[in-house]
């Protein structure tokens, strides 16, 4: 004989569990909207406001709580580590992630991978705007970051952020090699 109260019961369960994952949804989505907003402000020097946002984002993933097992809520993390750690190298040149936060390895590397690509969007920015001399610190910064992920037995997407992240390193060389090109 079938237990209805044991499959009533799960049924509950199953709309609480589905109403909390629509939240954390909801709620990484404006995390990734404000990391990449708080991006978005790094790229015009606009560091202050963009030290704001990030502000707001870090409690917004606080309040979120351990939310693991929803896709939403690792690629919101993973855009937040890209974004404070690109704050911090453009605030003080150090490749780091400070926050109270702690992420697994995935999120980590993903997002110290993707910043090498914001490092690069950068450097072009200041050669467009004549301060080309700055965008030696920017390859330097990338070649460690590759320097030291090579040393990871990448697989899977971690493997594409990193050939992506060596991809970035190579655009920015040949950036540099163009700067000294046109200067001589």
């Amino acid at each position: 004989m079938l237990n209805k109260e044991l499959f009533e019961k799960l049924l509950v369960e199953n709309q609480e569990h589905s109403l909390m994952r629509e939240k954390i949804i909801g709620e990484a989505r404006v995390v990734l909207k404000m990391s990449k907003q708080a991006i978005f402000l790094m790229h015009r020097d606009d560091l202050k406001k963009a030290e704001e946002v990030l502000t707001s984002t870090e409690q917004k993933l606080i309040s979120l709580g351990n939310s693991s097992g929803v896709g939403a809520y690792y690629e919101a993390a993973e855009e937040f580590v890209e974004a404070k750690m690109f704050f911090e190298f453009l605030k003080s040149g150090d490749i780091d992630f400070k926050s109270e936060l702690k992420f697994g390895f995935e999120t980590m590397i993903s997002g110290i991978c993707d910043l090498t690509g914001e490092m690069v969007r950068m450097a072009v920015i200041l050669v467009t705007k004549g301060e080309a001399e700055k965008i030696s610190d920017y390859k330097q910064g990338i070649d460690d970051v590759v320097g030291e992920l090579i040393k990871f037995d990448l697989t899977g997407k971690l493997r594409v952020k990193f050939d992506e992240a060596k991809r970035n390193l190579k655009r920015l060389e040949e950036i540099l090699y163009d700067v000294k090109i046109r200067e001589k």
